[in-house]
């Protein structure tokens, strides 16, 4: 929440900018209109914030909930990358891409923890690029 509110705060601080203006975000290719960065920055608060939750209790419970912190963590560093303004559409794609294409070829040829990794990460891209699609 501190990171939102301070690019809340560098928002205001901004001279002439005039409500709807768009603007790029560091590290992104894509423009959003400022009301729009911030919903999908508090989207991906919101989210990392639930999977960091679920994590932690699933880790603590251990056993088989092990399997339930392996899905949620790999996608807690996707979430930030988010939150810090670094969320770029494109690179996102691919790599949404690429992971579908190994689940595709690999089928059932994984061990438990590395097939709960691969579709977190699926998921929570497939997410984020859904949301940013529609932002624009």
């Amino acid at each position: 929440m501190k990171k939102l509110k301070r690019f809340n705060e560098l928002l205001s601080e901004v001279p002439h900018q005039v409500s709807g203006d768009s603007m790029q975000t560091s590290g992104s290719d894509v423009n959003f209109e400022n009301d729009s960065v911030i919903k999908f920055e508090e989207f991906a608060e919101h989210r990392l914030e639930g999977a960091n939750t679920i994590s932690n209790n699933a880790e603590e419970k251990g056993g088989d909930a092990l399997l339930t912190h392996h899905h949620f963590v790999v996608k807690l560093p996707f979430y930030e990358e988010v939150t810090d303004g670094k969320f770029n559409p494109t690179k996102a794609q691919a790599h949404y891409e690429d992971l579908i294409e190994e689940l595709f070829n690999r089928g059932i040829n994984f061990e438990q923890i590395e097939f709960q990794e691969l579709l977190g990460k699926i998921e929570v891209l497939g997410e984020l690029l859904i949301k940013s699609k529609d932002l624009k």
